[in-house]
């Protein structure tokens, strides 16, 4: 099919393999293990020396992982990308490469829990700073721009406010102050946004989350739209510092990845059935989901998202006696942190992801002890509205 791009749908099972290079099997192999023989030292002196291409040791490099790599690649329209044993492995060697001592970075004024603490242990170890700022335009991200600011540094949406950055707008300002964009993609996946076609440098996936889509795996990506950013990362950071991915867990992955469309699909249908439910219930006071028409930021939203996806957040009434309640009477969703599973699961971020943010930077963020997020999975919708209605009940009842 050369010369015919191929529809992500199609990308998502065949690039970065080829079967005829191994044995015919169709499955991606599991390539489990930690070092590879050379057929000669002349040759493993080589390839120690870059001169000629080849495996050495799997901290290096694994065919199973490469597979992951160059698919996740194509399916972000990257040039490279790197897989790592979590996602914040992943934004660590990117804001690590980044950086040095002194440096600035502007972050979007919600990030996840563990991000707020990489950057508050990067402050106090190395001297680099960072303000969470809102992102509505350009004009307020230039206000904050340091002679020392090196990046900007952001998620769309914000976890777990939903709260969606311009990008468009960030793109514009780091072109202008030679500064480079890095989005965490975690939340809409690569299937439904590419922020490297809209003028991004780096992008990260927590890929525990949807490109998995099974609940088994800890993992994390980097995709960068230079091969030889993501080559020196390679080769320094990531070699060094060591967080790499397991050949096993690239394996799980490549074959959640072969699924991403139609999860997201059926992800993005089951949130706005919920959506719709929601908006009928008195005990609900606040809904903030990117493809709710009701949503100021829709137009956004529909701009640089290609769907919605399968996050909710939304407040009830009262605080956090009252969420927890009603989070406790739920029997079909499911008590737990993560995201993008097939199950849908609930966590209260003020207790839970952002508990080590101090109340006053939580508010700051718009985390509320009211504020509870959905992670809406596979299930049938009615099901799903049957366990919410059983919840919302008890608090009609306390």
């Amino acid at each position: 099919m050369k010369g015919q791009p191929l529809h992500k749908d199609t990308v998502v099972i065949h690039e970065g393999y080829q079967d005829q290079e191994h044995f015919g099997s169709l499955a991606v192999p599991l390539y489990q293990t930690s070092t590879y023989s050379f057929e000669n030292a002349a040759q493993g002196g080589n390839r120690f020396a870059g001169g000629e291409d080849g495996y050495i040791y799997s901290r290096l490099g694994n065919p199973t992982v490469r597979v992951l790599e160059e698919r996740i690649a194509a399916i972000e329209n990257g040039a490279a990308a790197l897989a790592f044993g979590s996602g914040m492995a992943a934004v660590s060697a990117i804001l690590t490469h980044i950086t040095q001592s002194g440096d600035h970075i502007l972050c979007s004024r919600g990030i996840y829990g563990c991000t707020f603490g990489l950057l508050k242990i990067m402050e106090k170890k190395y001297n680099i700073k960072h303000d969470l700022i809102r992102m509505d335009n350009e004009e307020e991200i230039e206000k904050f721009i340091r002679p020392e600011t090196v990046c900007i540094y952001l998620e769309t949406p914000i976890n777990p406010t939903m709260e969606l950055v311009n990008l468009e707008a960030v793109v514009n300002v780091g072109k202008r102050h030679g500064l480079q964009v890095i989005v965490d993609n975690t939340f809409s996946s690569p299937y439904l946004q590419n922020p490297l076609s809209l003028g991004g440098d780096f992008v990260v996936h927590s890929a525990t989350k949807y490109i998995n889509g099974h609940g088994d795996v800890v993992g994390g990506l980097l995709i960068g739209k230079e091969k030889e950013e993501i080559a020196k990362i390679r080769s320094t950071i990531q070699k060094d510092y060591g967080g790499i991915m397991s050949p096993f867990d690239a394996w799980l992955l490549i074959r959640g990845l072969k699924t991403l469309p139609i999860r997201m699909e059926r992800h993005s249908e089951n949130a706005e059935k919920l959506i719709a439910y929601l908006k009928t219930k008195k005990y609900v006071e606040e809904i903030y989901y990117p493809f709710d028409k009701d949503n100021p930021q829709f137009d956004i939203a529909k701009r640089q998202m290609r769907a919605g996806g399968g996050l909710i957040s939304f407040t009830v009434k009262g605080g956090r006696k009252e969420a927890q309640r009603f989070m406790d009477h739920l029997k079909l969703i499911k008590i737990a942190v993560s995201l993008g599973d097939a199950e849908t699961l609930i966590q209260h971020p003020a207790t839970m992801t952002h508990s080590g943010v101090p109340e006053e930077g939580r508010l700051e963020m718009g985390i509320t002890d009211s504020l509870l997020r959905l992670s809406v999975g596979l299930e049938h919708p009615d099901d799903l509205i049957h366990d919410l209605e059983a919840a919302f009940a008890a608090l009609k009842n306390a």
